[in-house]
C-alpha cells in the first residue's frame, strides 16, 4: 500500500491522564468522592477539579478508594466523628470514633483503612490524595465533637505509618 490512512488524533483534553503515550501513568490513591464517585456518608460526591487537574498535569493514574465502604459501611450511612483522639490515637487504642447514633465505628474504620493500604500495595501506590476533614481520609484536619480540629483520619494515619506520602485535597 502506497497511501496511509490518517486517523484523527484525540485532543489533549480527551486524554485523561497521560498525554505522553510512552510513559505509563503512575498510580496514586485518591479518595473516591474527589473523583466524582458518590461514596460520601450522605451519598454524594465532592468532585474536586484541582485534584483532577493535578492528576492530569503530573501523569498520575487515580486509584479510587473509599475506606469507609471498604470497611463494610453502606452509602449513605450515619456521619461519624471522633469522640476523642484522631486516627493515630485510634491505632494506639486511645481514640474513639462514633456515629451520630453513638455506636463505635472503630472496627469498621480500621478494617477499611487496612483494605485501603492493601490496595495501595497491590497497585504500587506511593502517594495518596485524600479528602480533608474526613474521619477516614483527613490528612491535617478532622471533625471531633467540638468541631473541626487538627488531626488525622484512620486510613490516613495507617497509610502515613506505612510510608505512603499524603496530600490533602485542600493542599492543592
Amino acid at each position: 500500500m502506497s497511501g496511509s490512512t490518517s486517523h484523527p488524533q484525540p485532543s489533549q483534553d480527551a486524554l485523561p491522564f497521560s498525554p505522553d503515550a510512552q510513559t505509563p501513568p503512575r498510580p496514586v490513591l485518591v479518595s473516591a468522592c474527589l473523583l466524582g464517585l458518590a461514596t460520601r456518608y450522605d451519598g454524594r460526591s465532592k468532585t474536586n477539579s484541582r485534584v483532577l487537574d493535578f492528576l492530569r498535569a503530573r501523569n498520575l493514574l487515580p486509584i479510587p478508594v473509599c475506606p469507609e465502604q471498604l470497611g463494610g459501611l453502606a452509602t449513605p450511612r450515619p456521619p461519624a466523628r471522633f469522640a476523642s483522639g484522631d486516627g493515630e490515637a485510634l491505632w494506639l487504642g486511645q481514640g474513639m470514633l462514633l456515629n451520630q447514633e453513638g455506636k463505635s465505628m472503630n472496627a469498621a474504620f480500621k478494617r477499611g483503612a487496612e483494605e485501603t493500604l492493601r490496595i495501595a500495595r497491590l497497585t504500587g501506590c506511593r502517594a495518596a490524595i485524600l479528602k480533608e476533614r474526613s474521619p477516614s481520609c483527613g490528612v491535617h484536619r478532622i471533625h471531633r465533637r467540638e468541631g473541626l480540629v487538627a488531626g488525622t483520619g484512620v486510613a490516613a494515619a495507617l497509610l502515613r505509618q506505612a510510608g505512603i506520602a499524603l496530600i490533602g485535597d485542600e493542599d492543592l
